[in-house]
């Protein structure tokens, strides 16, 4: 049961339920303050799971806003317009904190709230940061919205279908008769905790709401029908010097997150975070919830953050990239698709961590992408020493924090006869190809699942694990294991929304061909050499690997094959094996 206890705050003409968290007069002055606000169709048992970590730390307080819980409920619609809700938040901030500044954690209609109240003249006297969930400023949303119809691209026409079928339910809550009709049938404590379970996974046990939820759910549609169509209609979008970390939700069902990329022009101060978690996150992962706010309010209480790498990557200056805010980790960065992979998720705006046997090809790399403005950090790995990658591991995630996306491409080949390899070549070519991406994917699958707050995992494997070639066979067994791994670890992480992707290139040159062994070749250079020729002569580059890495971790795909040749082998070993078999006798190099 949640330690609240209840005292009184008069709003705009209101009484307010506010709540402390923890033991009655126990006085803690020199702990910052933070205040949890809900919204639609909570009230502040939301916060039931988030409010005892934070309060290790703070002091916590809540309150249910103005015709929810125990607060009072006005009958007028105009009674819950924005400009009103926000003086009841100062009121609220004033009374928990009358000399000093307050951080505020909000969500849904309780972000919407914040937002309107940040962004008040003068509201950084009152209020020192702001961590809003899945919650826009309306006037920034009615701002995209114009902006989109204004300049009618294929793209931006997308967007603007994408968030209005993500909030057609809106245009129902503003119907009065038939809606609160509707809520006064299923507006059940049972109802909702399955509703949130189907739609998002969220424990039932997480589920917590006061008696009041059916009138809750009622009263609440007045937050629409006071507000959206006003302010969408003519949005007056004022700025903000209040630090503003935006969780962003990729599988939010209410919100796309395209609606955010305004957000830069008017607030100053800004830091985002993208996660593929959905909208009702205080339920679903309170856990990741609580970190994050607690991590963004100490390093605003600090001046800087006190873990530079995790709050500094997810601050934004200008029109926010795809990726940041996120941690991409790649192995075998030095060269080829692993640099050009980091190239692209830097072009995206993640913090990249490199690894590479080679530490100074690493540092290259590393290099290059500070020079698009990201953090980037080199480390020497050799994937082969599982001892190694698992400490790697370890310190990652101390210095930098869990990896949203991780990259795991270092490889090698070895060609030339199965017969012929000698133990050594043999036992090298599969600790790395196969053993180094199994380490990557458990040390840092496990960190992604404890966190629980997705990921996307990455495995290089080859055209060659579906393409049986008689100079190739410990390779291709070799990527056949990644494949079938992936595959595997797919379904094995799906439940925590941990996407995992084999990519399968086919003839691309990189400096991998340049060092290729040939078991059994007389003249191991000239052999080489020819090989690596006719791979140049193809001159299919890296970069246009990383490309479909990227796309792959966007779309959520499970096996890319890659080249043309790649696609072609796929299929054909999928529908005509005996067509494969055939074509295996062939030599690599004659």
């Amino acid at each position: 049961m949640a330690d609240w206890h209840r005292f009184n705050v008069t709003g705009d003409g209101v009484e307010l339920a506010a709540f402390s968290y923890g033991t009655p007069g126990e006085t803690t002055p020199d702990k910052p303050v933070v205040l949890l606000v809900h919204g639609w169709p909570d009230s502040h048992h939301l916060w039931d799971h988030v409010a005892p970590q934070l309060a290790e730390h703070y002091r916590v307080y809540a309150y249910d806003t103005r015709g929810f819980g125990e607060s009072d409920r006005p009958e007028k619609v105009s009674a819950y317009r924005l400009d009103t809700l926000a003086s009841d938040m100062f009121a609220v901030c004033k009374a928990v904190n009358p000399t000093g500044k307050t951080h505020i954690v909000a969500h849904d209609w309780g972000s919407v709230q914040a937002w309107e109240t940040v962004t008040t003249p003068d509201a950084d006297d009152a209020i020192a940061s702001f961590t809003s969930v899945s919650g826009p400023n309306l006037d920034f949303l009615g701002e995209w919205a114009h902006g989109k119809i204004a300049n009618p691209t294929p793209r931006n026409i997308a967007q603007a279908l994408s968030q209005v079928a993500s909030s057609a339910y809106t245009a129902f809550f503003q119907v009065p008769v038939a809606s609160d009709l509707f809520f006064r049938a299923v507006g059940s404590d049972k109802v909702w905790t399955e509703f949130l379970h189907l739609i998002e996974g969220t424990p039932r046990e997480n589920a917590t709401f006061g008696p009041t939820l059916r009138e809750d759910m009622i009263n609440g549609l007045k937050l629409y029908r006071a507000n959206i169509r006003g302010k969408l209609a003519a949005p007056n979008p004022r700025p903000t010097r209040v630090p503003v970390l935006e969780v962003v939700n990729d599988n939010d069902i209410a919100l796309r997150p395209a609606i955010y990329q305004r957000t830069h022009d008017h607030a100053e101060n800004l830091w985002r975070k993208r996660t593929t978690t959905g909208h009702w996150l205080p339920y679903t992962n309170p856990n990741y919830l609580a970190a994050t706010a607690k991590e963004f309010i100490d390093a605003i209480e600090n001046g800087s953050s006190s873990a530079p790498n995790t709050i500094d990557r997810a601050h934004v200056t200008g029109p926010a990239g795809e990726l940041i805010g996120k941690l991409a980790v790649v192995t075998g960065a030095g060269s080829g698709i692993g640099r050009e992979t980091a190239y692209a998720l830097a072009d995206l705006g993640a913090e990249v961590v490199l690894a590479d046997i080679d530490l100074d090809a690493a540092k290259e790399t590393a290099t290059e992408c500070k020079g698009k403005g990201v953090l980037a950090t080199a480390y020497k790995l050799d994937v082969s020493n599982t001892k190694a990658f698992t400490t790697f591991a370890a310190k990652v995630r101390k210095t930098h924090g869990v990896p949203d996306i991780v990259v795991n491409n270092a490889g090698i080949a070895l060609a030339g006869s199965a017969l012929a390899a000698s133990d050594a070549q043999v036992d090298r070519l599969f600790d790395i190809n196969l053993r180094g991406v199994i380490s990557g994917s458990r040390a840092f699958g496990s960190q992604m699942v404890e966190r629980g707050a997705g990921g996307h995992i990455v495995n290089l494997a080859s055209a060659a694990a579906f393409t049986p070639s008689r100079d190739l066979g410990l390779y291709a067994a070799s990527k056949a294991g990644v494949l079938m791994f992936s595959e595997s670890l797919r379904a094995e992480l799906a439940e925590h929304k941990i996407g995992v992707t084999a990519i399968c290139p086919g003839i691309v040159h990189t400096n991998i061909t340049s060092n290729t062994e040939f078991a059994g070749a007389a003249d191991q250079d000239a052999t080489r050499e020819k090989v690596d020729g006719f791979y140049k002569k193809r001159n299919f580059t890296p970069d246009r690997v990383a490309a479909d890495i990227v796309a792959a971790i966007r779309k959520n795909k499970a096996v890319v094959p890659v080249t043309p040749e790649a696609e072609f082998g796929y299929r054909v070993y999928r529908f005509f094996p005996w067509a494969s078999r055939i074509g295996a006798r062939q030599k690599l190099a004659n």
